[in-house]
C-alpha cells in the first residue's frame, strides 16, 4: 500500500513540474518575441482648433526571431512594381475642397489657409477625407466637424482614424507607382508630337490609326456596319466621307461633320454671311454642294456607285410662303445677288433620306431643299440639316414607329388604308394623314398647297379663302374644297398605338365623318373640317402609354346662302383644324382584399362553461 502511494505522489510532481515549464516559456514568447512601437502623429500648426489622434489598433508592428528558429521567407514582390508604394500624401493632408489657392474656400474644413474663418463656417462641405480608395481593408481617415461655442461662434476639430473595411473582397495594399497621384500629362513637342497623336486619336471612327483587330466576320460584310461612315465618290476619284454640317461648341456650322450609317440626326447651325462677297462663292449656301453626291452602295472597293437624288425643291419667300418648284434632272438653282441687299435662291434647309437593305449596302437616296432669300448686308443664317434611314426590303413597310408602344408627342400619327391583306401604309410623307399650313391669303381653289403632317398632342388650326365668284359650280367646287381640306390620299385608318402592326386591323381604328348639317341646300359648301381624337393612357401609371380610341371628322357646312356669311365681302373663310381630347379615366387605388381568416375550433374549445 505504501509503495502504491509512493508511486502515485511521484507521478503527480512530474507532471506539475512539467506544466510549470510550459507555462515559463508561453510567457518568456510573450513579452520578448514581439516588441510594439506606435509612431507619434505630427501635431497641426493651426492654433484656431485642436488635433486629436484616435488608433484603435497599432499603426507600426516589428518581430524579433531568436537565433534558434528559423527566419520565414519573404514574400515575392508585385509583378507590377516589384514594391508597395505608399500614398504621397496622409489623410489629414488631402483637401478635396480647396479649390482657390491661398484663399480660404469658405465651409472646407480642411482647407489650411482657414484661420479666422472658421469662426463663421456653418457646416463642413466634406466632414470625412479617406488616404486612399474605399476598397482598401484598411485607411487612414480625416474627420471633421464643427461644433459652436458659447459666444456663439463655430469651432473646428479634426481626427484621423483608422478604418478597417470587412469586405471579403477589399484590398490589402496597392502598388500604384505614384501613390494616390496621377503622373502629369506629357507635354507635346516636336519629338513626341506623332506618338501622342496617335495614341489619343484611336477613337476616331474611320481612323486607320485604330489597332482594334475586327472579328473575320465582320471584315468580309460587304455592306456598312451601324456607325460607319459612308464613303462617297469624288471628282478626283478617291474616296470621301458623307457629311452632314452640324454645330460644334458654338451654334456655328462644322461642314465638314462626318454622317454616320443608321444614325437619324437632325440639327441647326448658323452661317456668318456676307452678301457681297459670300452670295454667289460661298459653297454652304449653294444647292449643288448638297446635290453632287454619290454615295459607294458598300465599303469594298469594287461597290457600285449610287446617286442622290433631288426628291423635291420648296422656295420660301421672305414672308415665309413656301412653294414647290418643278427642278428638272441636272438643273441646280445657284444663288444669284438681286439687289446689294438680297440674294436668292440660298439653301435653308436640307433633308436626306437614305434607303438600305438587310445587308446594309446603300439601295438609293433622295435630298429634298428648301430654298430662300437672305435680306441683309451681313447675317447670321440660320439652316436645317437632316439624315433619315430607311430598310427597303421589309416587304413594302419602310416606314417609320412613332412610339413604342404608345405614341410620342409631337411625332406623326401613323395611318393608311385597308386592304385585303391588312393594312397599306405609303412611304411618302405627304399621303398621311395631315393639315393645310397657313399662309397669307391662301387660295383653297389655287394651289399648290403646302400640308404638314398631323402631329400627336399638338392642336392645330389652319385654313384657306375661297371667293365667291369663282363658284360656278357648286357641286364641284365642294368636291374640291373637301379634296384641299382632307389632303390627297387621305387615309381612313389610324393606328391605336405608335407600333401598331399592318397586318392586325383590329389596332388600327377607323376615322368616322359626320358632316353638318344634314339638310341639304341649293348649295353646299365645306365651311370648315374639325379632326377629334380621343387618346386615353394605357398600362400601368409608373409608365403610361398613349393610346388613340377614336378619331371623328366633323365637317360644317353652310345652313344658308354664303353671302351673308362672307360678312359684306365676296371672300370666304374656310377652317381646318385638329384637337386632341384626352378621355383616361381617373386612377383608382387597387388594394388586395382582406385575407379572411377560416378557423375551426375544437368542440370542446370552451368546456366546461359551455
Amino acid at each position: 500500500m505504501a509503495v502504491l502511494i509512493c508511486t502515485v505522489w511521484l507521478i503527480l510532481s512530474i507532471c506539475s513540474l512539467f506544466i510549470s515549464i510550459r507555462s515559463v516559456c508561453s510567457t518568456e514568447n510573450t513579452t520578448s518575441d514581439v516588441v510594439k512601437s506606435t509612431v507619434p502623429v505630427e501635431q497641426n500648426s493651426k492654433s484656431s482648433f485642436t488635433d486629436i489622434y484616435t488608433s484603435t489598433e497599432p499603426t507600426t508592428t516589428q518581430s524579433f526571431y531568436r537565433p534558434t528558429e528559423q527566419r520565414p521567407a519573404a514574400a515575392e514582390p508585385l509583378p507590377v512594381s516589384g514594391s508597395i508604394h505608399s500614398p504621397v500624401a496622409g489623410a489629414d493632408r488631402l483637401c478635396p475642397c480647396d479649390e482657390n489657392t491661398a484663399v480660404c474656400d469658405i465651409n472646407c474644413c480642411c482647407d489650411r489657409e482657414c484661420n479666422e474663418e472658421v469662426a463663421l463656417f456653418t457646416s463642413c462641405s466634406i466632414s470625412a477625407v479617406r488616404s486612399g480608395s474605399k476598397q482598401l481593408c484598411s485607411q487612414d481617415v480625416a474627420q471633421y466637424t464643427l461644433r459652436t461655442t458659447v459666444d456663439g461662434y463655430s469651432e473646428l476639430q479634426s481626427s484621423v482614424q483608422k478604418e478597417t473595411n470587412y469586405d471579403i473582397l477589399c484590398i490589402q495594399a496597392q502598388n500604384r507607382y505614384d501613390g494616390l497621384s496621377h503622373p502629369s500629362p506629357r507635354l507635346p513637342t516636336d519629338s513626341n508630337f506623332d506618338s501622342l497623336f496617335s495614341q489619343f486619336v484611336s477613337f476616331i471612327f474611320g481612323s486607320e490609326l485604330s489597332d482594334e483587330v475586327l472579328p473575320a466576320k465582320v471584315q468580309t460584310l460587304t455592306g456598312y456596319q451601324f456607325g460607319d461612315v459612308l464613303d462617297t465618290a469624288e471628282q478626283s476619284g478617291q474616296r470621301g466621307m458623307f457629311y452632314l454640317p452640324a454645330p460644334g461648341i458654338t451654334a456655328d456650322c462644322v461642314n465638314n461633320s462626318p454622317a454616320a450609317f443608321l444614325k437619324d440626326q437632325s440639327s441647326r447651325c448658323s452661317q456668318h454671311v456676307a452678301l457681297d462677297g459670300d452670295c454667289s462663292s460661298l459653297r454652304a449656301l449653294r444647292m449643288d454642294t448638297y446635290t453632287n453626291i454619290q454615295l459607294f452602295a458598300g465599303k469594298n472597293a469594287d461597290a457600285p456607285v449610287v446617286p442622290v437624288d433631288v426628291a423635291s425643291v420648296i422656295l420660301q419667300s421672305t414672308e415665309g410662303t413656301q412653294t414647290e418648284l418643278a427642278v428638272s434632272d441636272g438643273v441646280n438653282l445657284l444663288p444669284v445677288l438681286i439687289t446689294p441687299t438680297l440674294c436668292a435662291n440660298v439653301v435653308l434647309k436640307v433633308v436626306y433620306v437614305i434607303k438600305y437593305n438587310s445587308a446594309g449596302e446603300v439601295e438609293n437616296g433622295s435630298v429634298s431643299l428648301v430654298l430662300g432669300f437672305i435680306s441683309e448686308a451681313e447675317v447670321l443664317l440660320q439652316q436645317e440639316f437632316q439624315v433619315m434611314y430607311i430598310q427597303g426590303d421589309v416587304g413594302g413597310r419602310a416606314v417609320h414607329y412613332n412610339g413604342n408602344p404608345g405614341y410620342v408627342v409631337g411625332m406623326p400619327l401613323m395611318s393608311g388604308d385597308r386592304s385585303a391583306d391588312g393594312i397599306t401604309r405609303s412611304i411618302n410623307s405627304k399621303d398621311t394623314l395631315s393639315l393645310l399650313c397657313s399662309t397669307k391669303d391662301q387660295d383653297c381653289l389655287q394651289g399648290p398647297h403646302q400640308r404638314s403632317p398631323i402631329l400627336f398632342g399638338l392642336d392645330y388650326v389652319s385654313g384657306c379663302t375661297l371667293r365667291l365668284e369663282d363658284i360656278t359650280n357648286c357641286s364641284l367646287i365642294s368636291q374640291l374644297i373637301l379634296d384641299v381640306l382632307r389632303g390627297p390620299n387621305s387615309p381612313q385608318y389610324v393606328a391605336s398605338f405608335g407600333n401598331s402592326p399592318l397586318e392586325n386591323v383590329l389596332d388600327w381604328v377607323p376615322v368616322k365623318t359626320n358632316i353638318n348639317p344634314t339638310t341639304a341646300q341649293s348649295c353646299n359648301i365645306p365651311l370648315s373640317i374639325h379632326l377629334e381624337i380621343e387618346w386615353t393612357k394605357y398600362g400601368s401609371l409608373v409608365n403610361p402609354q398613349a393610346q388613340i380610341v377614336n378619331i371623328r371628322e366633323v365637317i360644317e357646312t353652310n345652313r344658308s346662302s354664303l353671302a351673308p356669311l362672307s360678312g359684306g365681302t365676296s371672300i370666304l373663310p374656310i377652317r381646318s383644324s385638329v384637337a386632341f381630347i384626352p378621355v383616361s379615366a381617373a386612377a383608382l387605388p387597387g388594394y388586395r382584399a382582406t385575407p379572411s381568416i377560416n378557423a375551426k375550433l375544437p368542440f370542446d374549445f370552451f368546456f366546461p362553461f359551455v
